[in-house]
């Protein structure tokens, strides 16, 4: 219930807002919904040291790098 409650409204929401952000205390779920209503959108933990550093160090190429995967 709660699961497709939330669905409805981020797939109403993205549709609205280019960016949206899923917020939550860890291992809540975020990850798992995002990627359920989302499949085709590219994922980046930026969690991992390698991923987190690229955005530091240089948020255009990061974004970049994103764009062309």
């Amino acid at each position: 219930m709660i699961f497709s409650t939330l669905q409805d409204k981020l797939l109403k929401i993205a549709r609205q807002f280019p960016v949206i952000t899923i917020t939550g205390p860890r291992q809540s779920g975020k990850t798992t919904l995002a990627k359920h209503i989302f499949p085709n959108h590219t994922y980046i933990n930026l969690e991992l040291p390698n991923n987190r550093d690229f955005a530091i160090a240089d948020p255009k190429g990061f974004l970049l790098h994103i764009l062309l995967i």
